[in-house]
Formats: structure tokens, C-alpha cells, sequence
């Protein structure tokens, strides 16, 4: 179950000074965007949800709403209240924003038509009218072997689930990586535009685990948030005054037809009590004291910190930049 931000009670080591880490967080913006990056202000893909507001409002602070563009990437499979949540948030903090619906290209890549081919190697009668999304099983079921299944729904509104196949996953998760790809590559269009930088997006949680996509949503210039854990997020986003409908929806990778959210498809634990796992591994504590943090048994913690190992060893591929033959290449001078 997500929790409610607005009455989470949080242990207090997980509490911010949100001014002071505003203040810093500003501070690192600027002189990151406009010193070391030389760009005249920062492009924020907006998706309605926490983090993306939370760092749109901090680039409006540390560079001014006339410097942040916001961009409106909806497609065919999109919540009904993405685009409103996120003009919402346009409007709060005086940003310019452009649309860009990203079903076309999706269309033309064949992300939709692949996705759905990898979907009827295990239903075969799926088609059109029909919704899906994948989900895991909860880390707290303490299996070491966590297989997705896919959940569909029929037009008459049946709903079915069944274990995926390793090439069924891989290939559905490859075509609907399509998705954060064509949006980044849009902001960047508009960055190269308006000589602008990339602004990320993830939070501690996202970052350090490899929710992202390689060359989709884990690309960008600068990550402001990326050392913030997801509560201290919620803490930042009240603090900046980010609406407060924003605030109350529920995490979600809006990305299948089939309401999903993260914590099925990825972390299988409500973010608060993930953090404090991850807080806990991190400090070396443990699990007997992170389980009586988080009201998890210790047997279930130690599932916890054995996932988040697993996930670690995944994400280190996603963290790794290009590979060079000689590292320590000359530098190319006029004439070579």
C-alpha cells in the first residue's frame, strides 16, 4: 500500500532542513548550469509526478522561470491526468511549456506493435482494446527468484495474469524503452534549441537502484535530486509549495495502459519503508534495527537488503559510461 506523504511519520534521520538543502541544491544548480555547462538555463521533461515537479520548481529557483522550459511528452498509453497535473504545475511556477505527443514516432519505431507481439507469446489472443502492464511479486515473499508476469485486461473488462517468459520481458521491456528514449531525445532537441541543459529527474532510490533506462530517463546534463530519498522528496516538494494534487498521487511509471504503480514494478515496497532499507544498508545497521524502523520482520529486511544487492549489481551496467580501448586518450589539437 503507498503511503500517504502528509501523514508519514518519519524516523529522524530521514527528516530535511528543506530550506537549507533548497538553498544548496539552488546554489549547485546555477553554478553547474550556467559555470561548468555554460547553458543559459534547463529543460524539465514533466510528468505530473513528485520528482519531476520537485526539480522543475528548484531550476525555477536557482535560475529564474524565464530560464525553464517544461515539456509535455504524453502518448497513447499515458495516465488521464498526467497532462493536467503537470500543467498544474506550469502554471503554479510560471514556466513556458511545450507539447510534444509522443505516439507518432512511438508508432513508427513499432514500440506498440513489438510490445504487443512479446505479450501474445503468453496471451495470444491479445489485440487492440485490450490494456496490460507487468508486475513482480513483493520482495517480502522472500523468493530469491522474483519472475515478472504480465496482467491483462479484455475489452469486456476481464483480467488475467500469467509468469512471463525471460524473452517475452526482455522484449516488452525493450519496446516500451522506446518511450523514455524519444522523450529524451526531445529534450534535447529543445536544450540544442535554446542552449539549454538537460534537467534529471531521479531520486536516491531511482538512482542507486537502476530505475531508469539507459540512454531514456538516466541521461542528462545535471540530477539535482539524485541524493535525496523519496520521502525527503515529498519533504522538498511541501516545502516549495508544489501543488498540493501533485503531492497526493501515488508514485507511478506511467507507462503501461494498465494503472501500475512503482512499487509493483519495480521495488515492491512502499518508498518510505524502501528507504529505510536502503538508509539502513548503507549505514551498515543491521537488519534486527532497520526492523523495528520500518515494522517489517528482520527476515524480511534481510530480503530486502539481499534485493537491493541484486538490483545494485544490475544498475552498475546502467551507471557505466562508454568503454575506450586507451583511457587516457591526447587531447586532439588543431592540425592532428
Amino acid at each position: 500500500m503507498t503511503p500517504n506523504p502528509e501523514t508519514t511519520i518519519l524516523p529522524e534521520m530521514l527528516n530535511l532542513d528543506a530550506e537549507a538543502a533548497a538553498e544548496h541544491i539552488c546554489s549547485t544548480i546555477g553554478q553547474q548550469v550556467f559555470q561548468q555547462l555554460r547553458r543559459k538555463g534547463a529543460v524539465v521533461g514533466l510528468s505530473g509526478g513528485i520528482d519531476s515537479s520537485v526539480v522543475a520548481a528548484l531550476c525555477v529557483r536557482a535560475l529564474g522561470r524565464e530560464r525553464v522550459l517544461g515539456l509535455f511528452m504524453p502518448e497513447q498509453d499515458s495516465s488521464d491526468d498526467t497532462i493536467d497535473l503537470s500543467q498544474t504545475l506550469a502554471d503554479h511556477l510560471g514556466i513556458a511549456t511545450v507539447m510534444e505527443n509522443i505516439s507518432g514516432p512511438l508508432e513508427a519505431l513499432g514500440c506498440y506493435r513489438r510490445r504487443d507481439d512479446a505479450i501474445r507469446q503468453v496471451f495470444p489472443d491479445f489485440g487492440p482494446g485490450w490494456k496490460s502492464k507487468i508486475v513482480l511479486p513483493s520482495v517480502l515473499d522472500g523468493s530469491p527468484y522474483r519472475v515478472f508476469s504480465v496482467v491483462v485486461q479484455t475489452p469486456q473488462g476481464e483480467t488475467m495474469k500469467k509468469r512471463m517468459p525471460l524473452a517475452a520481458y526482455q522484449a516488452v521491456v525493450a519496446a516500451t524503452n522506446f518511450k523514455q528514449r524519444v522523450r529524451k531525445m526531445l529534450e534535447y532537441y529543445h536544450a540544442d534549441r535554446l542552449n539549454y541543459a538537460v534537467a534529471g529527474t531521479p531520486n536516491r532510490l531511482e538512482y542507486d537502484q537502476g530505475f531508469f533506462v539507459k540512454n531514456g530517463d538516466g541521461s542528462a546534463d545535471f540530477k539535482p535530486i539524485a541524493h535525496l530519498y523519496k520521502t525527503q522528496v515529498y519533504q522538498m516538494a511541501e516545502h516549495l509549495g508544489v501543488p498540493a494534487a501533485i503531492r497526493h498521487r501515488p508514485p507511478t511509471t506511467d507507462t503501461y495502459s494498465l494503472p501500475q504503480s512503482q512499487e509493483e514494478f519495480f521495488f515492491s515496497l512502499p518508498y518510505d519503508k524502501m528507504d529505510l532499507c536502503l538508509w539502513g544498508k548503507d549505514q551498515g545497521l543491521p537488519a534486527e534495527v532497520v526492523a523495528n524502523l520500518c515494522d517489517l520482520t528482520v527476515e524480511q529486511v534481510q530480503w530486502v537488503y539481499r534485493d537491493i544487492e541484486a538490483k545494485r549489481h544490475f544498475a552498475a551496467y546502467l551507471h557505466e559510461r562508454p568503454l575506450l580501448v586507451e583511457e587516457r586518450m591526447p587531447v586532439p589539437t588543431v592540425g592532428s
